[in-house]
């Protein structure tokens, strides 16, 4: 098998490019004491992160606020939610949330 030395310099430059942004902030902040403030702080950003990318799937297609009444991704999170809360089950959640959208493109389509 024949190396293309433009495709391997390519996947070098690809790997350094996602390791270094992964280890620099972990060389930096092993080495100094983060503030409790910050720590508290740092806590609430994957819950914002989720929140934005789950409201802007739920209310938004592309460019436009879709109306609740034919939001079907909605109405098919409201009971997904409800069993993600009540059972912690992934399983569970994920099953509930197809077949809410299946039964709702069944009824809206």
């Amino acid at each position: 098998m024949e190396v293309r030395w433009d495709v391997f310099w390519i996947i070098i430059g690809s790997a350094l490019l996602t390791f270094i942004p992964r280890v620099l902030p972990l060389m930096l902040f092993s080495k100094i004491q983060i503030p409790v403030w910050l720590l508290r702080w740092l806590e609430y950003v994957p819950v914002a992160v989720m929140a934005s990318l789950i409201g802007q799937e739920l209310f938004m297609d592309g460019n436009r606020l879709v109306p609740i009444t034919d939001n079907a991704a909605l109405w098919a999170a409201l009971p997904t939610f409800a069993v993600a809360i009540l059972t912690r089950s992934l399983l569970g959640t994920v099953l509930i949330g197809i077949v809410s959208m299946m039964i709702l493109r069944y009824w809206l389509a």
